[in-house]
């Protein structure tokens, strides 16, 4: 079925996208059309009304997992009053979405979720005085229930916001003045209303971006040099033009592909091209001394916070350094796309974190105008940050480029996704401090990190495939990432405190991973609390709370105190408890996290049994959604924690499979348990990456209390112990 066939089928193009997920993404014969421009200062940007009394929500962030389609929806129906069966929702697509640039940073309901709030308010002021209007009712005297508006002094008046609008879009900006609905007559907002695409994702119907199909569609693969920097020498083009279902090989520069008709013909072909294609290869430097170039090949440095006397006071000290190695994103579905190239433009498919960026980025690639190409989310499986979507993408518009009107889906092989992703940066921290009184007298941090951010956002050079054709192109990443430094400030009262970054530019491909340097910054912080506290020979909760202020920190560290019963915990043998604590950002979510680890020295091993955390986000719009996105970032961690190192020698990246490359398997799990502190008057704030850091450093100290030993250096591997 085409668009034009679905749209006679349905009768309204919106309303079916949502039912129907993937005819949405029917390519038409046309190709992609002139955009309009989409500005986010006007009420339709954001929401629309049909006359036939639905409503569809507009949002420009993806959906990733994170349960921003539930959310969003309960927003809009509690300040427009109406019944959340009717709230359909469409999510990033340049033709008719806002531009929200990406969906990262933990931000889609302060950002996105807050827009949609006020626009729908507006909406329901505006409608409210039409009503008044046509009822001849005094304003003040009108109520809402699920879109009708009532005089409830005269029952026999009331009109539809439907029957005002007659299918017409609702007119005029948004003003940020309508009145927001009282938290205390909240119905929807901070309850724990299902997700409708977890049924969906479990019982294996077509959700994602890896199942989408069109009738016309070839498949292609791409085939990866052997290490960074390679150059493509020859390859055996006549060999393979000759195998079944072929219909192209595409080189451009060192830049290979293969399309062919079954996506197992395509994959034959790549296997036959990676074996035989012969590369100029390049050499990585030696892992082992990742930490100590760090230190000596560091190129900028930036005072990140200096206060009191930054001169390393005459104290006695303790000094400790921190690692993190490379991690990967580790999704479990390889990135993929889709793309159909035209005489009228370009249509691609993705699982970008940001659509409207990643337009700029392939305008930019292909030397297109970027109003005539149309770039379409689509749930993707895996994500946790900028993984390869947007090369993925990429590697399909060249490909579509050199077979215009197909539709070309291309999909990563588990290697590609493993190899030449952007990876988390690995950091070195080191931390001295100073005791005095039993508080706080000095900290002081320094740190090494490479980039944690090269998103595209228009420059072509961000992209892999550019790597390949425009090699002289490269990006050059200089300065320091600020995602190095996040969470390097504690909000622990100190008198003196200073925290320096360094840049590094290390040898492996590196940009956005779930919280940034948060995690590893985190870590180190709160394992350096953690050896205060032991060094001045107070309990680790009682040492935090002292040197706290915020009433909101000091409540959840209280809170998941209570709930282990940590004033009472028995610090019986090979069995210990840590905890940890940050406010991500500095300025979203709290959180605090208590680990629980058993230790098993006949057989030198050790197990986290529990993870018990408290979080305040504000305001809660989906308690279940919270709780989901806090125990999932707290099993992550634990995996990160536990098991997870990129591996790579002078050859390659040697981390290409998940043997190579572990993840916490189902049996590793511990038990987790989510305490939701909600606060209705206060405003949302981002929650999905307040658990990492924390529960790393809360391992950690569960570890020490478990063994005496203190691990600095991550994964926490039970060989890494004196046993």
């Amino acid at each position: 079925m085409n668009r034009k066939e679905f749209i006679s089928t349905t009768g309204q193009l919106i309303i079916g996208f949502h039912l129907l997920p993937f005819l949405c993404c029917t390519p038409s014969k046309g190709g992609a059309k002139i955009a309009r421009a989409i500005d986010s200062n006007n009420i339709d940007a954001w929401l629309k009304l049909s006359d036939e009394g639905k409503v569809t929500l507009l949002t420009g962030k993806m959906e990733l997992g994170q349960g921003i389609r539930i959310a969003l929806k309960q927003i809009a129906a509690e300040e427009l009053d109406v019944d959340l069966s009717r709230i359909h929702i469409i999510i990033a697509d340049t033709k008719r979405t806002p531009d929200e640039r990406y969906t990262a940073g933990s931000a889609s309901i302060e950002n996105s979720g807050m827009s949609i709030r006020q626009a729908a308010a507006e909406a329901r002021y505006r409608l409210i005085r039409m009503a008044a209007e046509k009822l001849r009712s005094p304003f003040t005297s009108l109520i809402v229930n699920d879109g009708l508006v009532l005089d409830p002094s005269q029952p026999d008046k009331s009109i539809s916001y439907w029957e005002l609008l007659k299918g017409k879009a609702i007119q005029g900006t948004i003003s940020g003045n309508a009145p927001l609905k009282n938290p205390k007559d909240y119905r929807l907002i901070g309850k724990s209303v299902p997700r409708e695409d977890i049924r969906t994702m479990v019982t294996g119907t077509s959700y994602y971006i890896q199942d989408l199909r069109f009738p016309d569609m070839l498949h292609a693969r791409v085939v990866r040099p052997p290490s960074y920097d390679a150059k493509l020498l020859s390859f055996p083009e006549k060999e393979v033009a000759k195998m079944d279902g072929i219909r192209k090989i595409i080189r451009n520069g060192d830049f290979l592909a293969v399309v062919a008709q079954e996506e197992y013909h395509a994959v034959r072909a790549w296997e036959y091209l990676r074996s035989f294609s012969k590369w100029k290869t390049g050499v990585l430097p030696s892992q082992q001394i990742l930490f100590e170039d760090m230190v000596h090949r560091s190129k900028e440095v930036k005072v990140v916070e200096a206060k009191g006397d930054t001169n390393k006071p005459n104290l006695t000290t303790i000094e400790a350094t921190y690692t993190r190695p490379y991690h990967m994103h580790g999704s479990i579905g390889p990135s993929c796309a889709l793309a159909r190239w035209s005489s009228k433009g370009l249509t691609v498919w993705t699982h970008s974190q940001g659509v409207y960026p990643l337009r700029k980025s392939l305008s930019d690639l292909v030397d297109l105008p970027e109003e005539s190409i149309h770039v379409i989310g689509v749930p993707g499986s895996g994500c946790y940050g900028h993984n390869g979507a947007d090369d993925v993408a990429a590697d399909a518009v060249l490909i579509s480029q050199a077979l215009p009107e197909s539709t070309i889906r291309l999909q990563w092989m588990r290697e590609d996704e493993h190899c030449w992703e952007p990876y988390g940066s690995a950091m070195r921290i080191q931390l001295n401090g100073s005791l005095h009184e039993g508080k706080i007298s000095y900290l002081e941090t320094q740190l090494w990190s490479d980039t944690h951010s090269v998103r595209p956002g228009g420059q072509a050079s961000l992209l892999l495939a550019a790597q390949y054709i425009h090699p002289k192109k490269q990006a050059e990443k200089n300065g320091v990432s600020g995602g190095a430094y996040r969470n390097a400030i504690p909000l622990y009262n100190t008198d003196s405190l200073k925290v320096t970054a360094y840049a590094f530019q290390g040898p492996l491909r590196t940009s956005a991973l779930r919280s940034l340097g948060a995690y590893a910054n985190i870590f180190a912080l709160e394992s350096f609390i953690d050896e205060l506290a032991s060094r001045g020979k107070q309990d680790p909760a009682s040492f935090r709370l002292k040197h706290l202020n915020d009433a909101r920190a000091i409540a959840v560290i209280k809170a998941v105190c209570n709930k282990v019963n940590w004033s009472q915990r028995k610090e019986r043998k090979d069995y210990g408890f840590g905890l940890a604590f940050a406010q991500y950002k500095n300025h979203a979510a709290y959180f605090a996290v208590i680990a629980e680890v058993a230790v098993d020295r006949s057989r030198k091993t050790f197990k986290l049994t529990k993870l018990t955390g408290a979080i305040d986000a504000g305001q809660t719009i989906n308690t279940d959604g919270l709780k989901n996105q806090t125990e999932g970032g707290m099993i992550q961690s634990a995996s990160w924690t536990l098991f997870e190192e990129v591996k790579y020698s002078a050859d390659g990246i040697q981390s290409d499979t998940w043997e190579s490359y572990p993840i916490m398997r189902f049996s590793d799990v511990p038990e987790t348990e989510v305490i939701v502190i909600d606060r209705p008057e206060e405003k949302p704030m981002g929650a999905g990456e307040a658990a990492q850091g924390p529960t790393a450093a809360a391992i950690a100290n569960a570890l020490f209390a478990a063994t005496g030993q203190r691990l600095r250096n991550l994964p926490l591997r039970a060989n890494k112990l004196q046993w």
